[in-house]
């Protein structure tokens, strides 16, 4: 019965029960519901993946150890943009064309595929949302959709958002998003360098802002992932007496630990700055790296991440102290979320839906800590690449299982199409593009199997700037397998790395393994196929 989807199950579940007794009545839909949770910029520092050892993750964890968690998860492009887009329509980038930040509905390839919300609603389910799903929404997409991605609580001085009022001007000069962070303050007293009075504030210049009271933890307002939390759980307990039959298919997407790294006070004290242990860091380790001689110090992509790293540096006055901040403030915003999380995971088993729901918990991609002296995401190295990924299916998954094959985002889909049984064909017309992924439920049904047809490495590109704009062969590129990562820029400089003896690619061997060089080539052009890609043209050796 394990090779089963989950919809096949629960028939065969409910014809079981009816043969032992006919006047039993039978309430389980044979079509499951779902659940997916969204994190935003969440890294491996959860507990179940043991990326940072004072992680405080207990309703992630359960949820792992209640599942099967991908140990080798990666996104498809480590910019919420891209990676959201190509998960949620399962087009690779270098099909779409869909390497950064422009709306995914720019894209003709996009625009005439159905992303998983459409493919559920023509399927017939209730197909519900609220937070940040994709990074540019469509309402039309959705049954009902409540509440837009917002990025706050900010100080507000009365004109602008601004960062945290404790944060010193070298960092806080990065800007209100990506240089803030710090716990909750009542600002009753407080203003900006001009004098002008702070308060907290809640949404953003399109959606119009809203104050946000803040008196201390326990006398205030929520904050938006908390607001979706509620909201979820209370959409939870709807469902749960809806008598329609008709499935649902409802996701919620959660804010931190995106920046700006703010939340409740209680959570930064979890995480005491002196007893902050900083990620494995060695000195240099940029040296054998390629990614400035790639971009040329043109990009963003490349000033972000060198800029914040400096910029946090000089504000704490060295980087051993600026990255402590830095990572007391992810700790506590993962933990604040963490809880978020738990509110959901909570309703749903509370209610009863947990028999008949598929839960997937995912991230758009990682974030550096500090390493290669670095400070951000949209690096083609593990720390930006890795998301977690856990799927939970009803009579499909065993507890505490663990899947070592390198997988990535761009699977989800075809997963959750095979669990419920429903049509892979997801193209509106011949405009359209099909699924790139392949479904995941052969681990589902067994961590171990060798049965899997999916791609051989877990792709992931980053945008090489606005003068390459759609051009697949121009991008850079890496796959992962489950022992190596091999990163390709288009300038034909490489980079190789052995998981096996260097899980923190610190040694790039690429020089030193010519046939594992050799074989990375050959699986990356094939997966990228029948795009030529110009880092192989420009090599000099």
């Amino acid at each position: 019965m394990k090779n089963l989807n989950l919809k096949s199950f629960l028939l065969f579940l409910i014809i079981g029960i009816v043969s032992c007794d006919t006047k039993k009545e039978v309430t389980i839909s044979t079509s499951p519901n779902v659940l997916v949770i969204m994190v935003d910029d969440l890294n491996d520092n959860i507990g179940a993946l043991k990326g940072h050892p004072q992680a405080l993750t207990p309703n992630m964890d359960k949820l792992a150890h209640s599942a099967t968690l991908f140990l080798h998860a990666y996104s498809n492009a480590p910019m919420c943009g891209p990676s959201r887009a190509s998960m949620f329509t399962g087009i690779y980038p270098h099909h779409s064309n869909n390497y950064f930040q422009e709306p995914w509905f720019q894209f003709e390839t996009l625009t005439n595929s159905r992303t998983i919300m459409e493919q559920f609603k023509k399927e017939g389910y209730n197909v519900i949302g609220t937070g940040k799903i994709m990074h540019h929404n469509r309402k039309e997409m959705w049954t009902h959709f409540e509440n837009d991605a917002d990025y706050s609580p900010t100080p507000f001085d009365g004109v602008k958002q601004v960062p945290h009022p404790d944060v010193p001007a070298a960092f806080a000069e990065i800007g209100w998003v990506d240089g803030s962070l710090g716990p909750f303050l009542n600002l009753e007293s407080r203003t900006n360098s001009q004098g002008k009075p702070l308060q907290w504030i809640t949404g953003n210049e399109r959606t119009g802002f809203n104050p946000m009271r803040y008196i201390n933890d326990d006398d205030r307002d929520p904050t938006p992932d908390e607001r979706n939390a509620t909201w979820v759980a209370n959409k939870l307990k709807e469902l749960a007496v809806d008598t329609s039959g008709i499935p649902f298919f409802l996701s919620v997407g959660f804010l931190r630990p995106h920046t700006p790294l703010v939340a409740p006070q209680k959570y930064f004290k979890q995480f005491p700055l002196e007893n902050i242990q900083l990620v494995a860091i060695e000195s240099e380790d940029e040296e054998d790296t390629h990614l400035t001689a790639a971009y040329q110090g043109d990009l963003f992509t490349l000033s972000m991440g060198k800029r914040m790293f400096n910029a946090i540096s000089k504000a704490y006055g060295n980087s051993t102290l600026g990255l402590k901040k830095w990572t007391q403030a992810y700790l506590a915003c993962v933990a604040a979320v963490d809880e978020n999380i738990g509110e959901v995971l909570d309703a749903l088993s509370s209610s009863g839906l947990d028999k008949n729901t598929i839960v997937v918990l995912a991230s758009d991609h990682g974030f550096h800590m500090g390493e290669k002296n670095y400070l951000y995401k949209n690096s083609l190295w593990e720390e930006s690449t890795r998301v977690p990924l856990i799927f939970r299916a009803p009579g499909i998954t065993n507890p505490s299982s663990v899947v070592s094959q390198a997988v990535s985002l761009i699977d989800v889909y075809p997963t959750l199409l095979d669990l419920c049984g429903l049509s892979t064909n997801t193209t509106k017309n011949e405009k359209g593009h099909p699924l790139d992924g392949k479904s995941l439920l052969p681990f589902l049904n067994n961590p171990y199997t060798d049965t899997w047809t999916g791609a051989p490495a877990a792709l992931s590109v980053v945008f090489a700037g606005n003068k390459h704009k759609r051009e697949p062969s121009m991008q850079h590129y890496s796959i992962r397998t489950q022992q190596y990562r091999y990163i390709l820029y288009n300038n034909g400089m490489e980079e190789l790395y052995d998981h096996y003896v260097d899980p923190n690619e610190w040694n790039n061997i690429g020089s030193t393994q010519t046939a594992v060089l050799r074989k990375m080539r050959q699986q990356l052009q094939e997966i990228v196929a029948p795009v030529k890609l110009a880092g192989f043209k420009n090599m000099t050796k």
